[in-house]
């Protein structure tokens, strides 16, 4: 059976859904070779692994970094949330509902807020006098008196080819009563509504409603909050529908996980990774009704009010490759709450839509701190680039084999971390699993090191320009080493 991600990259959406399901005749490995052509493909999943062999996925943890956005101007609160972090350009953004009263859901006192960054870690407000809010205009408020949107307001910047200037950035907002409105910018600060009539009904979109332009399936994606018995009744998931013009929508589709566990899902924060724009990156908000950790008075002395002291949340990892499933290879935490009790309280740790690059070898995502309470505030925190998954080897060694595929490229190039003792050899093999002349383990030239882009050589050499196009397995032979992403270009 062909892989119906390898079939999904080049075709609409419509037909990528409709052939998840497709079979291929019978026939070699060569026909059914995963075709990647030049594309950087991470070991999130299974998808290119044919054999663990004394290794193992390992998912890594976030690393927690500075608290960089206080919440705590007149016009934001305790309430502020549904976080989206993107990068335009040399500019960061970060966009967020300001509220600074409980219970305000939906109404006119919540707010649109943005604040601007050069590096994605210091970040100001800018004075747009826009709107007044809180009986001042000297603010960052960029939509107000628009209730419901600014509730969930979650803008992206479109990549599709040919996107007309003044609609550079878009979103959608809104809630099950007034439908998901959508809103077009060319800056992204002064925003208005592309049709008066909701483009998406059928939904609770009871949380962030994210959207994007996939590259991959050629067409608008949009996942959303719905639940598992219809209205608000079940377990809070997920589902999606796609678009080719972001205004008329495919009917929702639920989102399946695989033989994993049904979890409460409060916001799933899908975007394309920006160095794979073909896999989808999900860090959700994992919502644990009930799950009490602080009492109600343990909360109200944080400063907080005992309705958001009865539950808690972390953060998980799932990936999608496209159509209507997540991959959910890894149930654990991606990130925990923490110490203190301030985290361990309901709607806190909630992860901001969008993963960034801060540095060369660095990327960021950010997690909303302490809802509910005074100290409310937004946190960095950094993963090596690429670095969500690997293939972990442990002292005693291990290996990696991948199923048969199709590149393009002169070269391989690898991001790859060794212990001073660890190693990585490479071999490249015909589909049936032989190696090839000049490619074996024995022509490889040992990797050590700790490096986002090594070039692989065999002998001194490194052009593989002559295997381009034809089915190849690549074996790694490893030990204390990881393996995050490959590359042939």
């Amino acid at each position: 059976m062909m892989h119906a991600s390898a079939i999904m990259f080049r075709i609409p959406c419509v037909l990528a859904v409709a052939l998840l399901g497709a079979v291929t005749p019978a026939g070699a490995e060569e026909e059914t070779a995963v075709d990647i052509e030049g594309r950087r493909e991470l070991f999130v999943d299974r998808h290119l692994i044919e054999d663990l062999n004394g290794t193992t996925l390992r998912l890594h943890t976030p690393v927690p970094a500075e608290t960089v956005f206080q919440f705590d101007k007149p016009w934001e609160g305790l309430y502020c949330g549904y976080v989206t972090v993107l990068k335009a350009g040399d500019t960061f953004r970060l966009y967020y509902r300001g509220l600074p009263e409980s219970k305000a859901d939906g109404s006119n006192l919540e707010t649109t807020c943005c604040a601007e960054s050069a590096d994605g870690i210091h970040w100001t407000r800018p004075s747009l006098g826009l709107f007044e809010v809180a009986g001042m205009r000297d603010n960052n408020v960029i939509l107000s008196g628009m209730a419901p949107f600014s509730h969930n307001f979650a803008p992206f910047v479109d990549a599709r080819p040919g996107v007309a200037a003044e609609a550079r950035y878009k979103a959608l907002a809104g809630t099950s009563k007034s439908g998901l409105a959508a809103f077009a910018s060319a800056d992204g600060l002064r925003w208005k509504k592309l049709r008066e009539q909701p483009v998406l009904t059928e939904g609770a979109f009871d949380s962030q409603n994210v959207a994007f332009w996939s590259e991959a399936e050629g067409c608008y994606v949009c996942y959303f909050r719905t639940w598992t018995e219809g209205g608000f009744g079940g377990v809070r998931t997920v589902s999606r529908a796609t678009s080719p013009d972001f205004l008329h929508w495919s009917d929702p589709a639920p989102m399946a996980f695989g033989d994993t566990p049904i979890e409460h899902l409060y916001t799933n924060q899908t975007r394309p990774y920006f160095r794979a724009p073909h896999i989808y990156i999900a860090i959700a908000a994992r919502f644990m009704p009930g799950r009490r950790v602080v009492t109600t008075a343990q909360f109200e002395a944080l400063g907080g009010q005992a309705t958001y002291s009865g539950d808690c949340s972390d953060t998980v990892f799932m990936t999608s490759r496209g159509g209507n499933a997540y991959d959910r290879t890894f149930m654990e935490s991606f990130v925990r709450p923490g110490i203190g009790l301030s985290n361990w309280t309901s709607r806190t740790n909630y992860p901001a839509y969008g993963v960034v690059p801060t540095a060369d070898a660095e990327m960021s995502m950010y997690v909303q701190r302490n809802y509910g309470q005074p100290t409310h505030h937004l946190q960095r925190l950094a993963l090596r680039t690429d670095g969500f998954v690997s293939v972990n080897a442990p002292y005693a060694g291990g290996e990696v084999q991948t199923k048969p595929m199709r590149f393009h490229g002169e070269e391989l190039r690898i991001n790859y971390s060794t212990s001073a003792a660890g190693s990585i050899w490479v071999e490249i093999q015909d589909a049936a699993g032989t190696p090839l002349p000049g490619f074996s383990r024995e022509d490889s030239d040992e990797i050590i090191g700790d490096e986002i882009e090594r070039v692989v050589t065999w002998k001194g050499k490194s052009d593989v320009g002559a295997l381009s196009g034809r089915p190849v397995r690549v074996r790694f032979i490893m030990k204390d080493a990881d393996l995050y992403s490959i590359r042939f270009q």
